[in-house]
């Protein structure tokens, strides 16, 4: 292999690891322009009034665990989204949070909703639930495809991890790009779940 050739696969290389490294991340991106209804508050957490609400895309398929799994079968309760992968450090962090609150609000009338990215097999994905102590249903999603399902301007998952809270309508309230902890969680969770 000549210098050159050596030079420009190392090259290609370093912007893959660049790209890789920018997708897990501890957030503070906004995202859209236009008129998008939304406002970032304190800790990077956006949020839309009621009435003002986009609905979230399709969210449907198999899990991680083989099973067949439909978001809008949960239509009537307020459902946490959460885009996570095995691979991410932010995630890895924060799944124990996830872990306790998904206990602690399954008799409220919330639903927790994992959506596995970038992981080419399950085993991993599996592995991580099971470490974290995850009970609740995640999607299989290794290409990201569920996550490009939503529109551009909206709130969206930008980036790994990226957690959503829909309301009882399956639309989207709320949207944080960062790691969470168990209290920042709630506080998403709790204007949401209060709304009649």
């Amino acid at each position: 292999m000549s210098t050159r050739s050596r030079a420009s696969l190392i090259g290609a290389v370093a912007a893959v690891a660049a790209l890789t490294l920018s997708a897990c991340g501890s957030g503070g991106i906004s995202g859209g322009g236009g008129d998008t209804n939304f406002v970032t508050g304190d800790h990077g957490v956006s949020t839309v009034p009621q009435g003002k609400r986009g609905a979230a895309p399709d969210l449907s398929g198999k899990t991680i665990d083989g099973k067949t799994l439909a978001v809008g079968d949960y239509r009537g309760k307020v459902v946490v989204l959460n885009f996570w992968g095995s691979w991410c450090g932010p995630c890895r962090a924060e799944a124990k949070y996830f872990a306790k609150v998904s206990k602690e609000y399954a008799d409220k009338g919330v639903q927790f909703v994992g959506v596995n990215t970038r992981d080419t097999n399950v085993t991993s994905a599996v592995s991580f639930e099971k470490d974290a102590g995850i009970t609740y249903p995640s999607l299989y999603d290794p290409t990201g495809k569920l996550m490009l399902r939503f529109r551009k301007g909206t709130l969206n998952p930008q980036l790994i991890p990226s957690t959503l809270i829909l309301d009882r309508h399956g639309k989207v309230a709320a949207r944080a790009l960062e790691q969470l902890d168990e209290t920042s969680l709630t506080e998403m969770i709790k204007p949401v779940l209060a709304e009649k």
